[in-house]
């Protein structure tokens, strides 16, 4: 049986499928390449899973908002379980498209939900963000706080695809995870990160911007820690007994925080990426940007508890392996 990813051309997407295709586990997955950054590493992305694991890798451009196309594409497909991770992501950007993120991530999780519906998958794993918890000013972020206070409309999206999970899980009994995702980085990042954007400016000696005058704090997750984190949630399903799960339900749904468990001010992090790249930053102070929040921390001991996850990596090793693939990717020697 084939595990359908979705988003699999993006960060985490292309990650998620490289663990499980390594475990030689078969992978379809799909995207729909959209511009919202350079669809180059997407495609490249998308490369570097054909030459690495050839067949066991099937892989669909199509949009999961299109409930004909996507049901044409899996119709010869049995897919065991859903790892759904593709979004109209970015907080900035839903203040300039915001029926992206309707399309996207209200529109096409509906469309998930009733493909693992139609197909009684054993399970499905979807992307939430820690940005559901929006104006709350109480560290570190608990799942048991109350999200309902978004400061952008992605955010809210975001939450809106809990409360769906939730109804499904409680009408069709469909085991899911949904996965608060907090500030993740790495090799193949994303070009509208802070960890892509500091570093590109570092290096080009260009001035990085800094938002909130430096006052932030952000609870930077390594992707290989992230990656475990979701495939022990895939391979844990939540039991249909009735029990309260994290996050409340009684249903077959629960909700995870899973970040580093570290929140980290954000001088310290380009002080550190200043010394990877090997030259001083460049600092344009700017205020707090509309939709953003100072500071994130994930209290993450209920999937500590549930299914042992345990981050590894510190910025002062993660930064420097970004660093080095970055130069790599971009041939700057």
């Amino acid at each position: 049986m084939t595990i359908l990813v979705t988003g699999a051309a993006g960060f985490i997407g292309m990650a998620v499928a490289d663990r499980l295709l390594s475990q030689g586990r078969a992978v379809f997955g799909i995207d729909n390449m959209n511009d919202y950054y350079p669809v180059s590493l997407k495609r490249d992305r998308i490369a570097a899973l054909h030459e690495r694991h050839g067949g066991l890798f099937t892989f669909a451009e199509l949009d999961f908002a299109d409930m004909d196309a996507l049901q044409a594409a899996l119709h010869d497909h049995p897919i065991d379980a859903i790892v759904h991770l593709g979004a109209q992501a970015g907080v900035r950007y839903s203040l300039i498209n915001p029926h992206a993120y309707v399309r996207s991530n209200l529109a096409g999780h509906v469309n998930m939900l009733e493909v693992a519906r139609e197909r009684r998958v054993r399970h499905l794993v979807y992307a939430s963000s820690s940005s559901v918890y929006g104006g709350n000013d109480t560290l570190p972020f608990r799942v048991e706080d109350r999200a309902d206070h978004p400061v952008s409309l992605y955010a809210a999206t975001k939450r809106a695809d809990e409360l769906m999970s939730e109804t499904y899980a409680h009408l069709f009994r469909i085991p899911m995870t949904g996965l608060r995702f907090f500030t993740v980085y790495g090799p193949w990042g994303r070009p509208d990160m802070a960890m892509w954007i500091f570093t590109s400016k570092i290096l080009a000696g260009d001035p990085i911007p800094v938002f909130n005058h430096g006052r932030m704090q952000r609870d930077f997750t390594y992707i290989d820690d992230i990656v475990s984190g979701v495939i022990g949630c895939l391979d844990h399903a939540p039991e249909d007994d009735g029990a309260a799960k994290a996050g409340g339900s009684r249903s077959p749904h629960r909700l995870y925080n899973i970040g580093n468990n570290r929140p980290e001010e954000l001088m310290h992090l380009i002080s550190v990426l200043e010394d990877a790249c090997g030259r001083k930053a460049e600092i344009d102070f700017q205020p707090m940007q509309p939709g953003d929040v100072p500071a994130t921390f994930a209290d993450i001991s209920a999937i500590a508890q549930d299914i042992g996850f345990a981050p590894t990596t510190g910025i002062e090793t993660g930064v420097p392996r970004f660093v080095d693939w970055y130069r790599a990717y971009h041939k700057l020697g």
